[in-house]
């Protein structure tokens, strides 16, 4: 499908991690300091950045090697997420081009905003941080249900007062895709996203795939 010749949308729904924000830095410190807790090396960035939006557990699991069904999984996770906790947004920043878009998409009659399986209490202090103000904005505690379900999908389109039909989601995981099918949205893949090295982002079947922030902005006119 062309992008020139599919309308634009009257809302965009991002997801947080990887998609809108950087947020890798602050992550692969507190991973670092799970590993120096039990007097391992630290981990090459890159390989924490890979993981990243997999959330708390499965970097509990590249750390330690300790899967979720491990006695001391659970008490390591709480530790690197204190450790995150203890300042989200030291060096997390918006994807470079993409203030201008979410500055655009502030402006009515079109809207933003934020669907992300991050916990409120990690994902509202670095929106805070950032200064971004969605006008939808649903976590991973807010609904009994996270994506891949399309409900916080629904929920905050709901809340923007715009159809389903006409808004883009826009994600770096295969369950961002998964849910704005199930949700009846345009379904967007970024590459420049917390991809393994294993992840074909075009093998996801989404609507449009972007290689870069500033091409995913040019797309939608910024």
């Amino acid at each position: 499908m062309s992008v020139d010749t599919t309308p634009l949308p009257r809302a965009l729904l991002f997801d947080l991690d990887g998609t809108l924000v950087d947020t890798a830095p602050d992550l692969a410190r507190a991973t670092n300091a799970l590993r120096a807790h039990h007097g391992l090396a630290a981990l090459p960035y890159e390989t924490i950045r890979a993981q990243v939006s997999n959330g708390g557990s499965a970097l509990v699991t590249l750390a330690l090697g300790l899967e979720r069904d491990h006695a001391r999984h659970d008490p390591a996770r709480r530790f690197l997420l204190d450790s995150y906790g203890q300042d989200v947004a030291a060096e997390s920043r918006l994807f470079e081009g993409l203030a201008p878009l979410i500055e655009a998409w502030a402006i009515a009659p079109r809207a933003w905003g934020i669907v992300t399986n991050k916990p409120r209490a990690y994902a509202e202090p670095l929106i805070e941080a950032l200064g971004l103000a969605p006008g939808a904005f649903l976590c991973a505690d807010d609904l009994p249900v996270k994506k891949p379900d399309p409900a916080p999908l629904w929920e905050a389109v709901r809340r923007i007062g715009v159809a389903a039909e006409e808004c883009w989601y826009i994600g770096d995981h295969r369950r961002d895709i998964e849910a704005a099918r199930a949700a009846g949205m345009t379904a967007v893949a970024v590459g420049y996203g917390y991809l393994d090295g294993t992840e074909d982002v075009r093998a996801w079947d989404a609507d449009h795939v972007f290689d870069t922030p500033g091409a995913l902005a040019m797309a939608l006119g910024h």
